[in-house]
């Protein structure tokens, strides 16, 4: 069997895998002048170019057109927690199983919340441009000014208790806080975590933490309703997909200062459109271009989940498992 590896990983991953793949061609998207996954049009290309059996990719466009197009795909590994470039309903029609790396990026996007959270809480970013401004001068007091809140002692109330979430409830409990969740799919994981209704997260919390991700079933599930439960000193942070939230919304409660504020990584647009950029340009709001699992390390963790889970299909050993579309073993 031959293997094209498209997404960036680790030399020794690929010795391992050359134990079950007669060729494997490496040639992963970072190495591209323009910095993108590669379009429709260029992974057709290589893909009739080394007429892979199997494919690794991460951010490349597998629509319908190339994977039926091409048709001789026998597994494709997306090095992603979900497989969102992946065209799923066709995988399941032509029998081909799909492999994802599950929380190869949970630890990058915690601690980036956990340090926007005290960004955030300790005024960092405004006492950095107040400094920069040349605003410290005598009779200026910036430990007044910029006096925030420790993170200590706040209720943190997790929508989504994923790998993501519960990783940041770990840190976050280092910290003295108490940790909640709202997940139907997630039992009691800690006996120090409480399990909450929905309404329950959003009355009570300090903190709401979005970790969601984007189906049918939870696009703009947070809503207005929820939003207008959250106390005036809350903090409305979301590391995961900005189409679970209506925008429009939680902008209102925030130009209003409804909430205290929010701490963001996406946004509907990406890159913006001006519609968006208005929620960034206000002073209660910290946001990030979605870089909190952007971490040099997240591509070691995605190269031992993707190697692991190829070598378990190989063997077939838990097939059930591994195989995010379990619906293409019943083709």
């Amino acid at each position: 069997m031959k293997l094209l590896v498209t997404a960036p990983m680790l030399p020794e991953s690929l010795d391992e895998l050359k134990c079950y793949f007669e060729e494997i061609h490496y040639d992963p998207w970072t190495l591209k002048a323009d910095g993108n996954g590669y379009s429709e049009k260029e992974i057709s290309e290589l893909l009739e170019k080394y007429e892979p059996d199997a494919l690794i990719s991460e951010l490349d466009e597998l629509t319908r057109a190339v994977i039926a197009g091409y048709g001789r795909l026998k597994v494709i590994g997306d090095c992603r927690a979900n497989p969102a470039n992946v065209d799923i309903s066709a995988c399941n029609e032509l029998g081909i199983p799909v492999l994802c790396t599950p929380a190869r990026n949970a630890q990058a996007v915690a601690e980036l919340l956990v340090g926007m959270l005290i960004n955030f809480f300790r005024n960092v970013q405004p006492a950095i441009r107040w400094i920069e401004e040349g605003n410290w001068v005598p009779g200026n007091m910036p430990y007044s000014t910029f006096m925030g809140n420790e993170l200590q002692g706040k209720r943190v109330g997790f929508v989504g208790f994923g790998a993501v979430g519960q990783k940041t409830a770990g840190i976050l409990q280092a910290f003295g806080c108490e940790i909640s969740f709202y997940d139907p799919y997630v039992d009691l994981v800690n006996e120090n975590y409480f399990k909450r209704e929905l309404e329950e997260i959003f009355r009570e919390s300090d903190i709401v933490s979005i970790h969601l991700p984007v189906l049918e079933s939870t696009k703009g599930m947070i809503d207005g309703r929820l939003i207008g439960m959250m106390k005036p000193t809350a903090v409305f942070a979301n590391s995961a997909r900005s189409a679970v939230v209506v925008t429009e919304a939680l902008v209102d409660a925030l130009e209003h200062n409804r909430i205290r504020g929010a701490v963001l990584d996406v946004l509907d647009h990406e890159p913006p459109t001006e519609e968006d950029l208005k929620i960034a340009k206000l002073p209660n709001v910290l946001l990030t271009p979605h870089i909190a699992g952007a971490s040099r390390e997240v591509f070691r963790h995605q190269s031992h989940i993707i190697t692991e889970r190829f070598i378990q299909w190989m063997k077939k050993e838990n097939m059930d498992k591994i195989i995010y579309n379990t619906e293409a073993l019943k083709g």
